[in-house]
């Protein structure tokens, strides 16, 4: 199946583009999201207008994002985890566990789609990409450490957010500042 799409669609192409895609996929999915439309005579004809609009629309979301991109690219990201002796976690730091923290950092609501990384199922460093549009994709840096122990490349305390852990540390210290 042929289609023109309407609007940018990750992995797949921009706005304008002509795409041969699997029935299943343009009728089921693309279409009736408004993505794409078939790609019919009447429909080619549109192509430089729709171009034209996506091109303007794309500049202004990238204009408007252009400032929260820089603040993400700085960004460290540090998780406490439980882990087993060869370094392995018992559980992982998912796509939404990255993106909870992100947004409570950044103060920005990130989606856990926007996140492109696998899930983390060890120790150490690893890099993540966020995806705000297909023009901006900062890349943030991850640190998970073996629960209890400080990581060896630990951020400046302003920058360093966890899971339950950090939370609990943070309101535990609170009150024992406020009674001093």
């Amino acid at each position: 199946m042929k289609v023109m799409l309407v609007k940018d669609v990750y992995k797949l192409g921009r706005a304008g583009d002509i795409k041969k895609v699997a029935d299943g996929y343009g009728r089921n999915f693309l279409i009736p999201q408004g993505f794409a439309v078939l790609a019919t005579e009447g429909a080619l004809k549109q192509v430089q207008k729709i171009k034209a609009q996506a091109e303007v629309r794309r500049s202004s979301q990238n204009n408007e994002l252009k400032g929260l991109a820089d603040q993400i690219k700085d960004v460290v990201l540090t998780f406490a985890a439980k882990a087993g002796d060869t370094g392995k976690l018992y559980g992982s730091i998912t796509t939404q566990d990255i993106a909870t923290v992100l947004s409570e950092q950044v103060r920005f609501e990130v989606k856990r789609q926007q996140v492109d990384t696998q899930p983390i199922r060890a120790l150490g460093e690893f890099t993540a990409h966020i995806r705000l549009t297909m023009d901006l994709v900062p890349e943030i840096k991850i640190i998970v450490h073996r629960e209890g122990e400080v990581a060896e490349h630990a951020a400046e305390p302003e920058q360093k957010k966890g899971g339950r852990k950090a939370k609990e540390e943070v309101a535990a210290e609170e009150p024992a500042a406020t009674a001093e």
